[in-house]
C-alpha cells in the first residue's frame, strides 16, 4: 500500500520514518511531502494514487479525496475532524483521528493563558525591558477564584484538575457529568451560571451544530465584568467579534485566545487583534514537542490496526 503524508506533522523525515518503520517494515511505501500547500491541483498530485492519506489540520476539500480513487483510510493526526470533509468519503474508507495526543499540552496552555492574563505578564514584559515599573498594572491570584470549564472531554477534564490543584472552586457544563470529577470536587452547572458565576471561564468543547457561536454576545453579557475568557478549543463557538467589543467596553476584564474562525495569519482588521487586555497565541496548544511525538505514534499505529482489522480511533467507518 502507499501511504502519503500530505503535509509536515512537526517532526522531521527521519522521525517520521522510524516511527513508521513497523508498516514499512512489511514493504508499504510511505511518501512524505515536508511543505504544506493549499493548491487542490497539488493536493490532488498527492494523494492520486494513494491507498492512505495522513494528515494533521489542513483543509481537506471532497474534490481532493475524490481524486484519490484508490483510497481506503484517511489517518488524522489531530484530534478535530471538522476540517476534513467526511461525507466526500466512499462509505468504504476508514477514517481514524489522534484523539488524545494533546490532552496535557492544550490544559496547560489554557492554565498559561489564564496566569498570563491575571498577573499581566506579557505587557509587563514590555514594561521591564523598556525601564518601567508594574504601576497601572493588578495583579490577582488564580488561587480561590471561581474556575468555569465549558466541556469536560479529556482536555476540559484536565483543566479542572490542574485548577483544582491551583486551589480553585471549580464549576463545569457539559452534556453528562463525570463521576471522578465530581470526587474531586468539581460541581456541575447549567451554562448559564457557569458563565455568570466564575472568574475564569475555560472552552473545551468540539466544534459542531450545536456548538459553533454558542458563547454569543447573550452569553458573553452574563460574565462578571471581572472575569476572563480562555478559549483554546475551537474559534467559531466564540462569537468573536462580539468578545472583542465586550473586551473594548470592560464588560469583561481579559481574554486569552489560541483559535480564531480561521487559521493564522489573521487578517490585519480581526476584531480581536485589537481588542484590549487579550493574550493571542496562533493555535499552539497543541503544538509541543512531545505533543507531536505522541501524534506520530498514534496517527501510524491506527493504521496498523487498521490494516490488522482490529481499527481504533474511528471517527467514520
Amino acid at each position: 500500500m502507499k501511504i502519503s503524508v500530505i503535509e509536515p506533522l512537526g517532526l522531521s523525515e527521519e522521525e517520521l520514518r522510524n516511527i513508521a518503520r513497523p508498516i514499512t517494515d512489511k514493504g508499504h511505501e510511505l511518501v512524505i511531502y515536508n511543505k504544506k500547500v493549499s493548491d487542490p491541483a497539488v493536493l490532488k498530485d498527492r494523494v492520486k494514487d494513494s491507498d492512505v492519506i495522513v494528515l494533521a489540520n489542513m483543509p481537506l476539500k471532497g474534490e481532493v479525496i475524490k481524486a484519490a480513487e484508490k483510497l481506503k483510510m484517511i489517518s488524522i493526526a489531530f484530534t478535530g475532524v471538522d476540517h476534513v470533509d467526511l461525507k466526500s468519503c466512499r462509505k468504504d474508507v476508514v477514517v481514524s483521528n489522534a484523539a488524545g495526543y494533546s490532552t496535557d499540552s492544550v490544559a496547560e496552555l489554557s492554565i498559561g493563558l489564564v496566569l498570563s492574563l491575571l498577573r499581566n505578564i506579557v505587557p509587563l514584559d514590555k514594561c521591564t525591558r523598556d525601564g518601567k515599573t508594574k504601576e497601572g498594572y493588578s495583579q490577582r491570584d488564580l488561587s480561590g477564584k471561581t474556575f468555569g470549564v465549558v466541556g469536560t472531554g479529556n482536555i476540559g477534564s484536565a483543566v479542572c484538575k490542574l485548577a483544582t490543584a491551583f486551589g480553585c472552586k471549580v464549576i463545569a457544563y457539559n452534556r453528562s457529568e463525570k463521576e471522578e470529577l465530581k470526587k474531586i470536587g468539581v460541581k456541575y452547572v447549567t451554562l448559564d451560571k457557569l458563565l455568570s458565576e466564575s472568574d475564569v471561564v475555560s472552552i473545551h468543547l468540539p466544534q459542531n451544530e450545536n456548538t459553533k457561536g454558542l458563547i454569543s454576545a447573550e452569553k458573553i453579557a452574563l460574565m462578571k465584568d471581572t472575569a476572563i475568557l480562555v478559549n483554546a478549543a475551537r474559534g467559531p463557538i466564540v462569537d468573536n467579534d462580539a468578545l472583542a467589543k465586550a473586551l473594548e467596553s470592560g464588560k469583561i476584564a481579559g481574554a486569552g485566545i489560541d483559535v480564531f474562525d480561521s487559521e493564522p495569519p489573521l487578517q490585519s482588521s480581526y476584531s480581536l487583534l485589537h481588542a484590549p487586555n487579550t493574550v493571542l497565541t496562533p493555535h499552539i496548544g497543541f503544538a509541543t514537542k512531545e505533543a507531536m511525538v505522541r501524534r506520530a505514534h498514534i496517527t501510524f499505529e491506527n493504521i496498523i490496526k487498521w490494516m490488522d482489522g482490529k481499527p481504533q480511533n474511528l471517527v467514520k467507518f
